[in-house]
């Protein structure tokens, strides 16, 4: 890289990049198609970096010798066919960061579902064994604004496919993939394998010194694994199946073994509940056994987990019904999970900008537990098609406010509100967090 860096998108990875690409004393330059907030402006002022909102300047964009591309602008952008044209070399923030690790090490998460589930298990684990650690990438600060303004000895990142997308040389010491089912499809000219390729991005540049950590139980990962060859220490997950390596539960225990290591514990002691947190938890229990950390540290740092925000987190209980935000659910296969979990009758609220989901996959579990379907979104018609001769009461709503009232209407002692939208939000809110949260206030209100 040269002296000159241009950042496409001025958000917290842009901002991040920003930050990070002056302090290592690079010309920096922010582009953003939209508004800019304020609160990043400000940052940006503060450091006399230069940006421009609402278009991009082409010509200038084109005489940097380096351009970050922030995770929210697609491959069919405009700005990056044109730049793809020119042969112009475009990385993602982790990227650029990545060079900037020194002698810390990187653990970096990836996954269709349980992603920040597991990154945050696993800081909590680092922080309960004493590790100077951070918790970053699509949670909390962006990576490479953690590395310019707070570094530590461990840097655990949830990262995304679409960060992947743009990588080179970035290399985690351990890598895990927690699964791969559809999703961002719209993003991939909806091709399942091409997303498919982006996640397997992570264990690219592993060498033998380094661990990936999988989800033997996981098709998809199986059935595409064999053709992304890595050198790296494989540990699989598993269940109800023996091991040499890796993370198994049989008959309620977690077996963890590495190495002639073993951790045993009972899964009724886990905090968080379900089968997809079980899987969860063995990936970060392995991962910690492969710093190093103590096996009691492990025990105490499950037993003491609380749960995650917007992740299957019960709101309130209100005259005998049980309200459930799950808004981190944006794709189908999390809204299974939380589904799955549900032990009560159970009305959900479903519905946001649909990323090419099939709904077919959850008609069993709605058939079973779904009393009522509450669409939150401003197009809700491949939900009606899909559960409308299944659930007899379907009903639109295009706010958190009038989904919890239509909710409060529907319920009867002894139900659960379930928000688990299996959609992106960015027809009605802000992000997943927005929605989450005016979904809870709502609930409060009432």
């Amino acid at each position: 890289m040269n002296n000159t860096i241009v950042i496409l998108g001025a958000a917290e990875s842009g901002i991040g990049a920003a930050i990070l690409a002056k302090q290592q004393g690079y010309a920096v330059w922010v582009s953003d198609a939209g508004i800019i907030k304020q609160q990043y402006k400000t940052e940006l002022e503060n450091l006399n970096i230069l940006f421009e909102e609402n278009g991009h300047t082409i010509e200038k964009i084109a005489t940097a010798d380096v351009i970050i591309k922030s995770p929210g602008i697609p491959e069919k952008a405009a700005i990056i066919q044109q730049l793809r044209a020119a042969n112009k070399l475009i990385i993602s923030e982790i990227e650029f960061a990545y060079k900037y690790i020194g002698t810390s090490k990187l653990i970096a998460i990836t996954g269709s579902n349980g992603k920040t589930t597991t990154t945050t298990m696993l800081q909590h684990i680092f922080k309960t064994a004493g590790y100077s650690s951070a918790a970053c990438g699509n949670i909390g600060n962006s990576f490479a604004k953690q590395i310019a303004t707070d570094p530590k000895e461990y840097y655990i990142v949830e990262v995304s496919s679409f960060q992947l997308d743009d990588i080179i040389h970035f290399k985690p010491n351990i890598a895990i993939l927690t699964n791969i089912t559809e999703d961002h499809l719209d993003r991939y000219n909806y091709k399942f394998e091409n997303y498919i390729h982006s996640k397997f991005n992570i264990i690219k540049n592993l060498t033998e010194t380094d661990v990936f950590i999988y989800n033997a139980d996981d098709a998809v990962t199986m059935q595409y694994i064999n053709q992304y060859n890595t050198n790296a220490i494989k540990y699989p997950v598993t269940m109800n199946h023996k091991i040499n390596q890796g993370a198994t539960i049989i008959n309620g225990k977690m077996i963890i073994l590495k190495d002639t290591e073993v951790m045993e514990m009972n899964v009724s002691d886990f905090t968080l509940k379900g089968k997809h947190n079980q899987y969860n938890t063995m990936m970060t229990s392995i991962a910690a056994a492969s710093v190093g950390i103590r096996k009691e540290t492990v025990r105490d740092s499950l037993v003491t987990m609380e749960s995650i925000k917007h992740r299957i987190e019960t709101v309130a209980f209100i005259r005998g019904v049980e309200y459930i935000n799950d808004s981190k659910a944006t794709n189908i296969n999390s809204t299974w999970y939380a589904l799955e979990c549900m032990t009560k009758p159970t009305i959900l609220i479903l519905g946001g900008v649909d990323k090419g989901n099939d709904y077919e996959q959850l008609t069993a579990l709605v058939s079973e537990k779904v009393k009522a379907i509450i669409c939150l979104g401003m197009d809700n018609l491949k939900i009606h098609e899909a559960f409308g001769n299944i659930v007899p009461l379907i009903v639109n709503t295009t706010s958190a406010e009038e989904a919890v009232k239509a909710a409060y209407h529907f319920a009867t002692v002894g139900d659960v509100v379930l928000l688990s939208p299996a959609c992106a939000s960015f027809d009605l809110f802000e992000n997943y967090e927005d929605r989450g949260n005016k979904f809870s206030a709502a609930v409060i209100d009432l």
